[in-house]
């Protein structure tokens, strides 16, 4: 296929200030992208044709389409979204808490939300237990194909553009491996008067690249960090991401030593349970003694099983019991509630599912 064609997505409101003359139309299209949720330059109802014309040439409103979308029990939307070369890569909707309403049936808190959107066409980690490595690495997601992810669940949801909404890097891909279109969509989405969301409701989710830790700390972009960390050996890390021989777990501590939070704030390790492998409470005591100096809070999650994996869902008491050995011994730790578990939610288990029906 020929090079893909820009989106009007992958530019900051400066650029296309810059892009756009008068720059006041500039303004009036961001307005349009990020307020209206314009799909097309015909939604753009204030725009002279003979711009909106010279624009459609070269730039695309929309770089994706949804061709699919599962719906949870729980709320939790997965879709499936085709891009302009055809390749396909999936988000997800998360409801997080429901809205709660006073007596009088007013609405006191609406209900919140987070979106986990993927940063490349397939992954170069290879994770043994997850369903995307099984289609190797594609290509590199540009910024705009990251924000529109956002954008198109916004409008699917009919989520005002002022209403907030948590954004986590962990669908497909390793973010880190695509650091620089990845830095952009944070920075088009903390754009005052586009969707305005802060970097505290951002959060990067790595498998561990060492060195892109210290060079997205670098950057100080204000976002979170969470670690993919699910074992506290090299050798069952090593069986799970095979990655882990360039980048072993004391590098990975380092980095995130020096990674800049907020010193209100904790870095989330994320820890992928998997029965008979690292559920034990032998696991749990080396994982207390290496989060030692670190302010963490650890999110257990159950593995999801998929067609075609040896690994196997750990049963709960034995979640339970990891967890009151970690918060007995003074570190923070959630147990993240399966969601989707009725849909494929599970990484790549919808463009799997999609593709084998072809």
């Amino acid at each position: 296929m020929s090079e893909l064609k820009q989106s009007l997505l992958d530019f900051t409101q400066k650029e296309l200030e810059a892009l756009i003359k008068p720059s006041f139309r500039a303004k009036q299209i961001y307005g349009w992208l990020y307020h209206q949720y314009a799909e097309t330059y015909d939604d753009m109802k204030n725009i002279p044709k003979a711009l909106k014309e010279e624009l459609a040439k070269k730039y695309l409103v929309n770089p994706m389409k949804i061709v699919k979308k599962e719906l949870s029990s729980d709320g939790t939307i997965k879709y499936l979204f085709e891009l302009q070369d055809g390749k396909t890569v999936e988000a997800v909707w998360l409801k997080m808490k429901d809205t709660q309403l006073d007596d009088n049936g007013e609405v006191i808190q609406e209900a919140k939300y987070t979106i986990c959107v993927s940063t490349q066409v397939g992954c170069k980690v290879g994770c043994s237990f997850c369903l995307t490595a099984k289609g190797g690495f594609t290509r590199d997601l540009t910024a705009g194909e990251i924000v529109a992810q956002v954008v198109n669940l916004k409008r699917d949801n009919d989520h005002k553009h002022n209403r907030k909404i948590n954004i986590v890097y962990m669908g497909m891909g390793e973010p880190l491996d695509n650091l620089s279109n990845l830095a952009k969509a944070i920075e088009i989405f903390k754009e005052e008067e586009g969707l305005c969301i802060s970097g505290k409701r951002q959060t990067v989710s790595t498998s561990g690249l060492s060195n892109k830790i210290d060079k997205l700390g670098e950057m100080d972009l204000g976002v979170h960090i969470a670690i993919s960390l699910h074992a506290v050996d090299d050798e069952l890390r090593t069986e799970l991401i095979p990655m882990n021989k360039a980048h072993n777990i004391a590098s990975i501590i380092e980095a995130v030593k020096r990674f800049p939070i907020d010193t209100r704030k904790r870095v989330m390790f994320e820890y992928l349970v998997i029965k008979n492998k690292n559920d034990d409470i032998g696991s749990a005591k080396k994982l207390v003694k290496l989060l030692t100096d670190i302010k963490a809070k650890v999110n257990l999650i159950y593995f999801n099983p998929y067609p075609g994996t040896s690994y196997e869902r750990p049963s709960k008491s034995d979640m339970i019991a990891f967890q009151d050995y970690l918060v007995h011994h003074g570190l923070l730790c959630t147990i993240r509630d399966s969601k989707g578990i009725d849909i494929s939610a599970a990484c790549g288990q919808l463009k799997e599912k999609t593709e084998g029906e072809r």
